[in-house]
């Protein structure tokens, strides 16, 4: 018995070490990455439960009571929230188009795929500029094009258009720049997934009669759900917590980012940014779980429908 142990003991210890070994080289950037969080989150909590007045009173919920009733706060938690229910499924779409497009093979798909990619070369500050650029009052392109200013277009209205000026069009720019830059991170995700599928799986399906719209549903998303859930848990975190494209092209309409900065640097206010800031992880982390949830429920029907 007591050999056994041992033998037990030994094969333990050798996996452990095995394992360590694995993770060891990864161990300083882990305690880095989780080091820097844990400080970051600490001493935000410090700062959105201090009373802003310097009165000493902590733990103070009075940078929350007020943003809280602050209008400006509601308007831009109402926005942010429609911009991630729209723009996260918009970019699981616009990646799974994408990605459907080059999982066969034909002439120039590398380039076409090059192609592609030209969005995340561009900073997202240059994006930003450039959709302001076009969409710009009066004197865009698009202005200058619906007017019939460049031949043989004809105009197709009588005056230029404020983009900027409408909630729903300062939202409709800055979610088209969004999705165009980030779309090729999801379509990178999702076609990675449509290339571990084995072919033979495909073709047995349709010689077996099945049409494209089963073999759709039936095996390539069950097969790829993985890749979607990856890409909906990312673009949905990115969604809540994107700064520049509102802020160049929204700056009116306030999002949580943009709100977080007119807070810290307009007024000053380091306690309400913070307070806006943690108000922002609790939305990621709920959204998260929720996400994590109906996926997890979409996988188990794809898989027993």
């Amino acid at each position: 018995m007591s050999t056994l142990n041992n033998q037990v003991m030994a094969v333990t210890f050798e996996k452990c070490r095995n394992g360590v070994l694995k993770v060891w080289p990864l161990l300083p950037a882990i305690l880095y990455l989780v080091g820097f969080q844990i400080i970051v989150l600490v001493y935000l909590l410090l700062l959105s439960f201090s009373s802003p007045h310097g009165n000493g009173a902590v733990p103070s919920l009075s940078s929350y009571s007020l943003i809280l009733s602050d209008r400006q706060f509601r308007e831009a938690l109402f926005n942010t929230t429609l911009f991630t229910i729209v723009g996260t499924p918009l970019e699981l779409l616009a990646g799974l188009v994408f990605a459907a497009l080059l999982y066969r093979s034909f002439m120039l798909r590398n380039v076409i795929r090059s192609l592609f990619l030209i969005p995340l070369a561009l900073p997202a500050l240059v994006t930003a500029m450039l959709i302001y650029v076009l969409f710009d009052y009066p004197g865009g392109h698009v202005n200058h094009f619906l007017l019939g200013n460049y031949p043989p277009f004809p105009g197709v209205i009588a005056e230029p258009i404020c983009w900027r000026a409408s909630p729903f069009t300062a939202l409709l720019l800055s979610l088209i720049g969004k999705v165009w830059r980030d779309t090729p991170i999801s379509m990178l995700i999702i076609l990675a997934g449509l290339n571990s599928i084995d072919p033979e799986l495909l073709d047995a399906a349709k010689s077996m009669g099945a049409s494209l719209r089963q073999r759709f549903f039936r095996i390539i998303v069950p097969l790829i759900i993985p890749s979607i859930s990856v890409v909906v848990l990312l673009r949905s975190v990115e969604m809540w917590k994107e700064f520049i494209f509102p802020f160049v092209l929204a700056g009116r309409y306030p999002f949580l980012g943009t709100l977080i900065d007119f807070y810290y640097n307009e007024t000053g206010n380091p306690h309400h940014a913070a307070a806006v800031a943690v108000i922002m992880v609790i939305c990621i982390v709920g959204t998260t779980l929720v996400l994590y949830k109906l996926l997890d429920l979409l996988k188990r029907y794809a898989v027993h429908p």
